[in-house]
């Protein structure tokens, strides 16, 4: 029940009456006892709240911005609202998933597909879309493309969603790419993520705009958006792209010199590739010895002014030899054309077979790889990964699963799952994950095939599930829908082989039923996506 407090305690300023509760009124009285303290404070409260003034309403949002893309069907917006709901579900008890299928894991394929069909989003579900991107930054693409201009809107009211607005234009609509005037405000003006995206989509509708647009500033730009703008010149890169990029080679950035270096060595009529090819074949060259013909390596003995303006790093990494790591950086950025004259018109599969010599194979096989990936040359990607199955310790390349992936993305599709499936028919999963990775989705039925035949043999081995769960993951999300009848079969529970680990046969069971619920699940999600499911 409220006291009037004492004249003392009613009159105390405010301050001093934390001040008085914080150290105890028996160290600093107050004219008043600890009850009266509170009393005191209580009137204060009343006093400061009856004391606010209203505040000053804000402005309007404006109206959100037109979205003409047609709406989900029903089924379809239902599913999506089921997605989002569940994304926030806890797991199950222990972390056995049991046999349902995850929802969670099958969201980005969903946006995917809605995507490719030209959906929009619901306005009701875009705070749960917005939300899902914000805790998972691999979501993001997907969902801010699917929540089109309406999801940028949102997302400007509300600060937790201020990602969607860093690689976007902020959600203000960009100029035409034809209005010179429009444009060139823009670009001068603008925010950096609303030239960024200025920046591209001139650059897609003429790329000697862009760079006309881009050479206007460029000396007063700061070195990281120096940095993020050359970075977008890898879409469309041409010759014509050259005397900039050969001027960049003196920026005062070694960040924007590194990048200009790497985007002159994917052009291998440029005159920087042509440097990069004379330093590599005085260096690397064949070798004639005991009549077996072989490469010879000499590694560079100093790194010059020359080559570092031309993109070569001085200073090795921890743990790396200095010459070796010269080498390997002329090697890369050296036109791959260079090799066959050099090596009296051999193609890249024999020069890929031929010995090196004093130990220098994997280093220079590895510098190879490299400039495969960049230069995105099929025919020595193919010969320096040969034979799928081959052990990966005696492929004619590298050794390295990670280098291997990046090889096989420069491949045609079927080519890519082609290889894989003969690699994990020779060498089964366990180090078939990132090659994986790689692959088209749904993945072709030979590869399918062969991901499942190896799950079965290692069911049949009796070892648990566990080790294969990554790959039981993708298959979930990558493996054909229309696979999902053939696999019933593996649903049943066989009996367990002598030395199996107890209960295998059943946790098997229990994977091959999610698999298959989840194949299900992904072909029902298809068809709703449909228009006539609607």
């Amino acid at each position: 029940m409220f006291r009037t407090p004492t004249t003392a305690g009613a009159t105390a300023p405010w301050e001093e009456l934390v001040t008085s509760a914080l150290l105890g009124t028996d160290r600093r009285p107050s004219g008043t006892g600890p009850v009266a303290l509170l009393d005191a404070a209580a009137l204060h409260t009343v006093r400061r709240r009856a004391g606010l003034l209203p505040a000053a309403a804000s402005a309007r949002p404006g109206t959100a911005p037109a979205d003409p893309r047609p709406p989900l069907p029903p089924a379809a917006r239902h599913r999506l609202a089921q997605l989002l709901a569940d994304r926030s579900a806890p797991a199950g008890a222990g972390g056995r998933r049991g046999a349902a299928p995850d929802l969670t894991e099958l969201i980005p394929q969903w946006l995917a597909a809605a995507n490719l069909r030209g959906y929009r989003a619901p306005a009701a579900l875009l705070p749960g879309l917005l939300d899902a991107a914000r805790a998972r930054t691999d979501l993001r693409p997907q969902a801010l493309a699917f929540a089109g201009p309406r999801g940028l809107w949102l997302a400007g009211l509300n600060p937790e969603w201020k990602f969607a607005l860093r690689g976007s234009s902020g959600g203000s609509p960009l100029p035409e790419v034809t209005a010179p005037e429009a444009v060139r405000r823009l670009w001068e003006e603008g925010l950096f993520a609303e030239r960024v995206a200025l920046l591209g989509a001139v650059r897609a509708h003429d790329p000697a705009d862009a760079l006309a647009l881009l050479t206007s500033t460029w000396s007063t730009e700061r070195a990281e958006d120096r940095l993020m703008f050359l970075d977008s010149l890898r879409a469309g890169l041409s010759a014509a792209d050259e005397p900039f990029l050969e001027q960049a080679l003196a920026d005062r950035s070694r960040n924007v010199r590194a990048t200009a270096a790497e985007l002159l060595s994917a052009l291998p009529e440029s005159a920087l590739a042509g440097r990069m090819a004379a330093r590599a074949s005085s260096w690397v060259g064949p070798d004639v010895t005991a009549g077996a013909d072989s490469v010879a390596v000499e590694a560079p003995h100093a790194c010059d002014a020359a080559m570092q303006r031309d993109g070569v790093v001085a200073v090795p990494p921890s743990g790396r030899g200095e010459r070796s790591w010269w080498l390997g950086q002329l090697v890369e950025a050296a036109p791959l054309s260079t090799w066959p004259g050099r090596f009296a018109g051999r193609t890249a599969q024999e020069i890929v077979a031929l010995p090196v010599a004093d130990g220098w194979a994997e280093e220079l096989h590895a510098a190879w790889c490299r400039a495969a990936v960049r230069q995105r040359d099929r025919e020595w990607a193919r010969a320096l990964l040969g034979a799928p199955s081959l052990p990966p310790s005696n492929s004619p390349g590298t050794a390295s699963l990670a280098e291997r992936s990046k090889l096989l993305a420069t491949l045609p599709g079927s080519e890519r799952a082609a290889w894989v499936a003969g690699f994990i028919a020779a060498h089964g999963l366990s180090e078939a994950f990132q090659l994986l990775g790689v692959c088209p989705v749904p993945w072709a039925e030979p590869l399918g095939r062969s991901v499942v035949d190896a799950l079965d043999i290692a069911r049949d081995a009796g070892s648990y599930p566990w080790s294969f769960s990554g790959v039981m993951g993708l298959a979930e999300r990558c493996l054909n829908p229309a696979e999902a009848n053939r696999l019933e079969i593996l649903t049943t529970t066989p009996d367990e082989p002598e030395g199996a680990s107890p209960g295998a046969a059943g946790y098997w069971s229990e994977a091959f039923r999610r698999l298959v619920s989840t194949l299900r699940l992904r072909a029902t999600m298809d068809a709703e996506l449909l228009p006539e499911a609607g």
